[in-house]
């Protein structure tokens, strides 16, 4: 079974990294693309600004497979590469408490996006940096766009980007999309993490109570006995002990662009139960 992108298997850093029979099971095709791009962010940045500023008239709008959740594709030429632009619903977490965040969870989880360009607003940092650092969590592969730069300006706001990247682990790009400012900037970025250019290094949180954090690697590394290969074990161990069904039901059914085949349970280390991994 087809998984990953075609050239993904040669193990070039340049390559690209998204799990193209997922893709398909989502409803993202990925025939004369050669990247993808999730675009994610809190309703009112400007997300939807960023894709059609990026993306112009090349897009169509249709439903997540299985959902009523409405879905913008679009795309743009970089470099000689072909970028197709997937425009996830607006959200405030990834914790699927909605269709909307569930839409946007699974495509960042199971799609595995070769990039996932997270828009801000820079007159609320504070307030979006929670979806940022849980999109961190599942992928490595992000870029920051800082929009509302001329807002926050207006505010007598000031946001350092520079120091901003560097705690985050990744490029944070300064944008005001409604004026074209900062678009080829964000291009670059992308372009640079999608090929391997730019090596992102995310500072996750690493402050959970001890108990937590040996449990959490327990059943982590069980996942990846179950399920080798598996990318975002940690993050998968952290939603099963939370008791998340769906992430369950996922694995169960081997959605995550691996066999739906019977594999042992994964349990919590101290005696306590965690729902099954399979049956």
């Amino acid at each position: 079974m087809e998984t990953r992108s075609a050239t993904a298997s040669a193990g070039c850093a340049a390559c690209p990294v998204h799990n193209v029979a997922n893709l398909r099971k989502l409803g993202v095709e990925m025939e004369s693309w050669d990247f993808v791009v999730g675009l994610a962010g809190n309703p009112n940045t400007g997300k939807s600004t960023v894709f059609n500023a990026l993306t112009g008239l090349r897009q169509h709008t249709g439903n997540w497979s299985g959902k009523t959740v409405t879905r913008a594709e679009g795309g743009f030429e970089f470099r000689g590469r072909r970028y197709k632009l997937v425009d996830l619903p607006g959200t405030y977490s990834l914790l699927a408490a909605s269709p909307d965040e569930e839409a946007a969870r699974d495509f960042l989880l199971f799609g595995q996006p070769d990039v996932t360009l997270v828009v801000m607003d820079a007159t609320r940092v504070e307030r979006n940096l929670n979806l940022v650092l849980q999109v961190l969590e599942i992928t490595d592969r992000v870029v920051v766009c800082l929009n509302l730069m001329d807002e926050a300006k207006r505010h007598g706001l000031v946001v350092d980007d520079r120091t901003l990247s560097r705690e985050l682990g990744v490029p944070v790009i300064p944008a005001s999309a409604r004026y074209r400012q900062g678009l080829d900037q964000i291009l670059q970025a992308v372009s640079d993490v999608a090929t391997g250019q730019h090596v992102c290094k995310p500072r996750r949180i690493q402050n959970e109570p001890p108990a937590l954090k040996r449990a959490v690697a327990e059943v982590a590394g069980r996942i990846a006995t179950v399920f080798p290969g598996l990318p975002n074990t940690r993050w998968l161990a952290l939603r099963l002990l939370d008791g998340d069904e769906h992430i369950i039901q996922a694995l169960r059914k081997g959605e995550l662009g691996l066999p739906a085949t019977p594999a042992p349970a994964v349990s919590l280390p101290a005696g306590g139960p965690v729902p099954e991994v399979a049956r």
